[in-house]
């Protein structure tokens, strides 16, 4: 997704983290091995510790790999093979090459996406798992910089990886596990394309998903957790503003500074200012509880008509702000003489996580992980959009950042999209010990 100004930050440039917070010590997985329990005994945390235990080694080398190979929208090729080679020797019912889509612009992309399917030995729910795998192209990594590659800078190399690790922990478990885990490796995030192709083409009704459940790094303490019951993140809406007449083009000039205005959250400028957003963010009826974040530029040529055209994009919070938004825009717009108002696609839906699912996934860390290593979001990141929110419009379920903070570390290192993020990668055993664990519990009730 494209920035809601034309020289801002790109469509996650900025997510928010746990402000103040120690690290959360990150436990390995120790205690009974999984034979112990008893094979008539449901999946329980002891015995995903184990596996994941076993497995660390080898997701962080799956991490690195992928770090090593990024490729954005369209070009996932590397990351889907590996992860179908992997799921198909573990056992579990993979489908590749889905997901294909075509862009806004006519081009085409090939379905890079991976569906696998785990069946339990006992019955239960069938709950899914999101992993999205492209990375982020150059233009969308900050600093802005040209002839800057691509690279994964989002965490997406990370996402993978855990849910490549939650995959073959149940599928070793799997003669405990109750009901069916499906597990959505999604491509085209980062253009927002893949989420609606694989939704698109019928994966949620062909695997009879009830629920769909997602982690996304952010710049929380290694160890630690962020839910977002009741928020999410905020969608995106677009509005185009044509000229004519002898000043259109002072006059479109005037209507980009005005639109501008409009926003109520300035853009961090720095570490200080994204640790300052991250605490409003965690308050309740805070300064971010209701923002509106705003962007406009006069469009690089004219349209068919030869009359310059304002292009303004916005976010806001709460969701159901959008109409009102618009109309605000379109009058300003109709101040200007001869302005004609379009709308060239249909608004981004916002992510909203379910406040009950959210709640009980934070009851079940604290438990697991300790009562520090859970925050909880009030509200949504100003600057940022997913669409994972196509997902939960169509079946409920959770979306939580992982920390991947390393301790002493700026907050600048675990910033999604920026130049300088630097996951720690201990993050992998945690996200997989916590969706391992939280998956299996949800499939069996």
């Amino acid at each position: 997704m494209a920035n809601v100004a034309g020289s801002g930050p790109s469509r996650r440039a900025v997510l928010g983290g746990m402000a103040g917070a120690g690290a959360v010590v990150v436990a390995s997985g120790a205690g009974a091995s999984a034979e112990s329990v008893g094979r008539r005994n449901p999946v329980d945390q002891a015995a995903v510790d184990v596996v994941v235990a076993r497995l660390e080694g080898e997701l962080v080398a799956l991490r690195r790999a992928l770090h090593a190979n990024p490729q954005t929208t369209g070009a996932e090729t590397y990351a889907a093979g590996e992860v179908a080679r992997r799921l198909r020797a573990a056992g579990l019912e993979v489908t590749a090459g889905v997901g294909g889509a075509t862009l806004p612009d006519g081009t085409v992309l090939p379905g890079n996406g991976v569906v696998a399917v785990l069946r339990g030995a006992r019955p239960g729910r069938t709950v899914a798992y999101r992993a999205d795998m492209d990375a982020v192209p150059g233009d969308g990594i900050m600093p802005p910089k040209k002839g800057r590659p691509a690279a994964h800078a989002c965490g997406h190399d990370i996402h993978t990886a855990v849910g490549v690790g939650v995959a073959l922990t149940l599928a070793r478990l799997r003669h405990r596990l109750g009901g069916t885990v499906v597990f959505f490796f999604q491509p085209g995030e980062e253009g927002l394309v893949g989420a609606r192709a694989m939704i698109g083409q019928g994966w949620l009704e062909r695997t009879g998903v009830e629920e769909i459940h997602a982690l996304h790094t952010g710049p929380y303490p290694v160890g630690g957790f962020a839910v977002t019951p009741g928020s999410g993140l905020p969608g995106q809406d677009w509005v185009n503003i044509a000229f004519g007449g002898p000043d259109a083009a002072a006059a479109a000039a005037r209507l980009v500074g005005a639109i501008t205005a409009l926003g109520t959250v300035p853009l961090p400028q720095g570490p200080a200012d994204l640790e300052a957003m991250v605490r409003d963010v965690q308050t309740p009826d805070g300064p971010l509880a209701r923002f509106l974040v705003t962007g406009a530029r006069v469009a690089p040529a004219p349209d068919a008509e030869g009359r310059p055209v304002v292009e303004a994009k916005f976010r806001c919070w709460p969701p159901e702000r959008d109409a009102e938004v618009r109309e605000e825009i379109r009058r300003l717009a109709q101040t200007y003489p001869g302005a004609v108002v379009g709308y060239p696609r249909d608004p981004f839906p916002a992510l909203l996580c379910p406040a009950d699912a959210a709640d009980a996934l934070a009851r079940r860390l604290r438990c697991e992980f300790g009562a520090g290593a859970v925050t909880v979001n009030h509200t949504a990141f100003p600057f940022n959009g997913e669409d994972y929110a196509l997902f939960l419009e169509r079946v409920p379920g959770t979306y939580t950042f992982l920390g991947v903070r390393a301790p002493g570390a700026g907050i600048e290192t675990s910033y999604p999209h920026y130049e300088t993020f630097e996951p720690d990668e201990r993050a992998i055993g945690v996200g997989v010990r916590a969706m391992a664990g939280w998956l299996a519990d949800r499939a069996r009730r």
